[in-house]
């Protein structure tokens, strides 16, 4: 059974929410709203009524105050570190009163120099003095029911000066020289600390040019920094192999957490880390330790090889590598093929044991958790995730290859409730350019991966007395209140808090697995570029995610590591360009196959050994399994991706199907044992319209508004989905009636009246002044560069007649505008809105709502007759300030600790329109 209504986010008057009547916050009356916002809840929560019985009514109830461990956090970046308790305490209290629940301490790289004279200094990495600014963080945080995380080094990856370099991030090289006929020695390559020669191989050849796989170990005489060998008629090559360390140096480290970036494949480098860094870090905490602790992004670059790796890859794929590191490293056949693929796998299964497991044992002996981006080099698995406690992804491609789906899959499959997110890295740079729109476009795209936790990227700390804007990371936006619009942040935090509240509920619906190859990418591994995640675009191709989704299906990644330990309990596996999969994994193909579920092999089938052990009878096993698994009618094979959403479709009807499939929209899905629960969202900077069609049978409907709280009942039939620029709502289907809530109905206006003219228009600390016409304020000379909050306030006078109608104030349309030439870093709206970038309005006084996202659209209570005063308070961002400013000069920082950071696109800094740029009406509504 399906259902219909004319489904608009903007609808306003059901169900309602009662609104915060909280004037706009500033940066010094932030400590006192948040003080006062800590008290009202107390309040609250001692009035509370008991929960209802009903648990669809109880979850409505949530979704109205949703719990506060839904609150976004965010990254607080502690640049020196330099800080003092006073600033502290002013930044907590003013995440607080912007909704958001808590921050991950990120201590990095240093912003000034120490100046005596201002009482200005960088306090160590690890020092007393930073160990105690951390306990009143948390002290602090923890008095106002806020979470603490806690960055587990320095920057990233782990290291730092305590990491000798023979426990420094290893990979392997090779050098060739040239042995002319008739020499019988060469010099021996040079070998730096931390580095020893593994095996050196002779063969016919030259160093620019030989045969892999004819190479011969070799066990030269060495003496005085020369091999001697045997004299030959020909010229030959000599080939020496080393153990070698990438070199790689913690990015953006503070002052005093200088130093290489540890061996993550080492286990005596990770003891000594969480031994020197862990333990002292944990004194901070005392008996409230952090949330949890926080590994980001594995960036260790080159990272393929480490100390011991040659024992333990003898111990874990039973063969010795050594004499076939030639073929290993420079062969070109399906030999090199299946040793680079075991030299992977041994590469993951030391990342596993060495790295993630014993930091994750450490963390739950500290009564704390491990927050992991388990992605990147080294070669970690999507599997690897089920060795943390709190997985976390990155990147809002939700219709790509992301890792952040790589995370959101890894919890579906191991029963992880809660994914978290880095989320708006480099959002709209450079830094400050961002505006709540952007953050609600990235946001939503994180959701339709299934992220039910962002973790914002970020909040940087800004020293006492520090010129407006402050301070900012090199490489992201800013999220603190020195922006302006930070005066409708509860508004932004309370939708994410919604949406991530309702994302946490039932279980996930999705119906089709996508297989990682994870063999095949073992395969193309070669030294320098070991990454499993790396090599999956060229599997999971952005052609296949967006036939998938919109065919109206959504996706999780599956491994062979997971069909192993879990299983597979979707309705429909792809598997994508596999070639090499073992005969364990095709049994369980088999077995699932058999039992209904539906496999789609796209471009091959599997026909190859994945190892080198025994790679010819294994061929055999997987090529006789593989013509067993294709006979099977469940199973299908196509050539391409052009005709999967048919075959899909036959499979299995879609779960949301829209009459005209659009790439634009996504959804993701959770399934509660009476209801479901559908978020929708338009990605695009167009509006869409869309009949949906869903085929979940339960018998009601009920739309859900996530920025108002508000819910109003569907009636049955297809449902038409009213979708604006970057617009979302929530779709619950349930078994039972919502009878408190009032029907849906269309919301028609009628009788504009043009208000865009005759406005009284109030800078800060200027008086009001007339504004016959709206524009912007970088149109004006002596508003160019201002970068606050502007009030626009005008006077009706309305007639009895007209205050029984109802009323809603529309600041017209939005329109698409083409994606910013040269733009290389992050997520954009790319939309011009006639509010430039967020108001908060007001009449007779009264605080009635903010308009941040479109539609700007909204409606007006607290109408009498007589005098009605209509009181608009307009905040852009911080861009035009800074087109007024000259850029900083870090020379004499650079020259005290290097060029630790590079400020990103400041070439793009320019005023930008700004305030009401909209023709704006009253109209009366229906």
């Amino acid at each position: 059974m399906s259902f219909s209504a004319f489904v608009s986010p903007s609808i306003e008057r059901i169900s309602a929410a009662p609104a915060s009547a909280a004037r706009p916050l500033s940066r010094l009356a932030l400590p006192l709203l948040a003080a006062s916002a800590i008290l009202s809840a107390g309040s609250a929560f001692s009035q509370q009524k008991a929960a209802p019985a009903d648990p669809l009514e109880a979850l409505q109830q949530n979704f109205i105050t949703p719990p506060a461990d839904a609150r976004p956090m965010m990254r607080w970046w502690w640049f020196g570190p330099a800080v003092t308790h006073e600033e502290l305490r002013r930044e907590i209290l003013a995440m607080k009163a912007g909704g958001i629940g808590g921050f991950e301490i990120q201590p990095v790289y240093p912003m000034a120099l120490d100046d005596d004279a201002k009482g200005f200094h960088n306090t160590p990495y690890l020092s007393n003095a930073f160990l105690d600014a951390v306990r009143f963080a948390n002290t602090t945080a923890h008095a106002n029911g806020m979470r603490v995380d806690m960055t587990l080094a320095s920057g990233w990856p782990y290291g730092g000066p305590h990491v000798p370099v023979d426990q420094a991030s290893s990979r392997i090289r090779f050098t060739a020289v040239d042995l002319p006929a008739h020499t019988t020695s060469v010099a021996l390559p040079p070998l730096a600390n931390g580095e020893s020669l593994l095996a050196t191989f002779l063969g016919r050849g030259s160093a620019d040019h030989y045969e892999a796989s004819a190479l011969q170990l070799a066990e030269p005489t060495q003496s005085n920094g020369r091999a001697t060998f045997a004299a030959a008629n020909d010229n030959r090559v000599a080939v020496f192999y080393i153990a070698s360390r990438t070199g790689q140096q913690v990015k953006r480290a503070a002052a005093g957490a200088e130093g290489f970036v540890l061996d993550h494949l080492s286990r005596a480098a990770i003891d000594n880390h969480l031994a020197t860094v862990g333990n002292r870090l944990m004194t901070a905490f005392g008996t409230q330790p952090p949330y949890a602790v926080f590994s980001d992004s594995l960036e260790v670059y080159e990272s393929d090889w480490t100390t011991n790796f040659l024992a333990e890859f003898q111990r874990r794929r039973g063969y010795d590598l050594k004499p076939l590191l030639p073929e290993l490293t420079s062969g070109t056949g399906e030999k090199s093929a299946q040793l680079c693929h075991d030299w992977g796998l041994t590469l993951t299964e030391l990342a596993n044991a060495n790295y993630l497991t014993p930091i994750n044992d450490w963390a739950k002996a500290h009564h704390t958790r491990f927050r992991s981006q388990t992605y990147g080099e080294p070669a970690v698995s999507m599997s690897s995730n089920a060795l943390v406690s709190l997985p976390e992804g990155e990147g809002p491609q939700w219709n790509s290859f992301s890792f952040t789906r790589w995370a959101t899959s890894a919890s579906h499959l191991y029963n992880r409730p809660v994914t978290s997110a880095e989320t708006w890295t480099w959002l709209h740079s450079p830094a400050f350019r961002a505006t709540p729109l952007d953050m609600k476009a990235e946001a939503d795209r994180f959701f339709l991966e299934g992220v039910n936790q962002l973790i914002g990227h970020g909040w940087p700390y800004t020293p006492p007395g520090t010129p407006e804007p402050g301070w900012s990371f090199y490489a992201a936006a800013v999220f603190n209140d020195h922006n302006p619009w930070y005066v409708v942040m509860p508004d932004v935090t309370r939708y994410l808090q919604r949406a991530s509240f309702l994302l946490r509920q039932g279980q996930p619906a999705n119906d089709v697995a996508i297989f990682l190859p994870n063999d095949d990418a073992y395969a193309l591994f070669r030294p320098g570029h070991a990454s499993l995640s790396a090599e999956m675009p060229h599997f999971v191709t952005p052609a296949l995610m967006r036939r998938v989704l919109s065919s109206g299906y959504n996706v999780d990644y599956i491994d062979s590591e997971a069909i192993a330990a879990v299983g597979i309990h979707y309705p429909i596996l792809i598997l994508p360009h596999v070639e090499r999969l073992t005969p364990a994994t095709l049994r369980s193909l088999i077995s699932y196959a058999d039992k209904g579920g539906h496999i789609i092999a796209i471009g091959s089938k599997p026909a190859l050994s994945p190892g080198f052990v025994n790679a010819d009878s294994v061929t055999a096993d997987v090529r006789k399994l593989s013509q067993q698994l294709f006979a099977s009618p469940t199973v299908h094979f196509l050539a391409d991706e052009s005709k999967l959403p048919e075959t899909l479709h036959k499979a299995l009807p879609p779960d949301l199907q829209l009459a005209e499939p659009s790439e634009a929209i996504g959804f993701i899905h959770r399934k509660l044992a009476t209801a479901d629960i559908y978020f929708i969202a338009n990605t695009s900077n167009k509006s869409i319209e869309a009949i949906a069609n869903f085929r979940s049978n339960r018998a009601h409907a009920s739309m859900w508004n996530l920025d108002s709280g508000r819910a109003g009942v569907l009636a049955s039939g297809p449902i038409t989905l009213s979708l604006a620029p970057y617009g979302s709502t929530v779709i619950v289907l349930s078994d039972q009636p919502f009878d408190h809530l009032p029907m849906s109905s269309p919301v028609t206006a009628t009788q504009p009246s043009d208000l865009s003219h005759n406005w009284t228009i109030t800078f800060p600390n200027h008086p009001a002044q007339p504004l016959a016409n709206l524009h912007s304020w970088s149109d004006d000379p002596s508003t160019r560069f201002f970068s606050g909050v502007a009030t626009y306030t005008k006077t009706l006078h309305l007639t009895s007649d007209q205050v029984s109608h109802p009323f809603s104030l529309d600041f017209g349309p939005s329109t698409p505008t083409p994606p910013e030439a040269g733009r290389q870093h992050g997520t954009a709206a790319e939309l011009n809105t006639p509010i430039r970038d967020a108001a908060i309005i007001l009449v007779n006084g009264k605080r009635i709502g903010s308009l941040w996202h479109p539609p700007y659209t909204i409606d007006l209570t607290n109408l009498h007759a007589g005098d009605t005063t209509i009181e608009i308070q307009v905040a852009n961002t911080d861009m035009n300030l800074l087109a007024g400013q000259s850029r900083p000069s870090y020379r004499l920082l650079n020259l005290r600790y290097g060029e630790r950071f590079i400020p990103q696109d400041t070439d793009r800094i320019q005023p930008l329109p700004s305030g009401i740029l909209g023709k704006l009406q009253l109209l009366e509504t229906k």
